[in-house]
């Protein structure tokens, strides 16, 4: 093992209005995910209307989920066209592609950014205490 798990962070662009200001979609895509990468749940999906700011933030929809293996969390902002998702699991050899597909067909995107990281690269092998 060379590091702890596997931090993937997409920013989508040019989404559907309807899609990016649907929570049942939303909620879906919580529940979904994790289920088509092994992943398991502690608990339901929690999806909140996040209200805009008057600055850059016009609001849109914010829901996480809990898993066994991390979290993942995703963020719409459907006047903007915009969706920031972060999927974190303590896996190794996560499905970039696929999950970067996911995301542009459940949320109709014309355009991504993705950033992946290794994270904890100095993780100890065995337990220290």
């Amino acid at each position: 093992m060379d590091h702890f798990g596997e931090h993937l962070t997409i920013d989508g662009y040019g989404g559907d209005f309807e899609l990016l200001n649907d929570k049942e979609r939303v909620t879906a895509c919580l529940t979904d995910l994790p289920q088509n990468l092994g992943m398991h749940t502690l608990g339901d999906p929690v999806v909140y209307s996040a209200p805009g700011n008057d600055q850059k933030d016009p609001g849109g929809w914010s829901g996480f989920v809990v898993i066994q293996e991390s979290h993942i969390a995703i963020h719409t902002f459907p006047a903007r066209g915009f969706v920031s998702a972060d999927v974190y699991t303590c896996q190794n050899g996560l499905e970039t592609d696929w999950i970067v597909e996911y995301f542009k067909k459940t949320f109709g995107l014309k355009n991504v950014e993705t950033n992946f990281i290794k994270r904890g690269l100095k993780y100890p092998a065995e337990n220290i205490y």
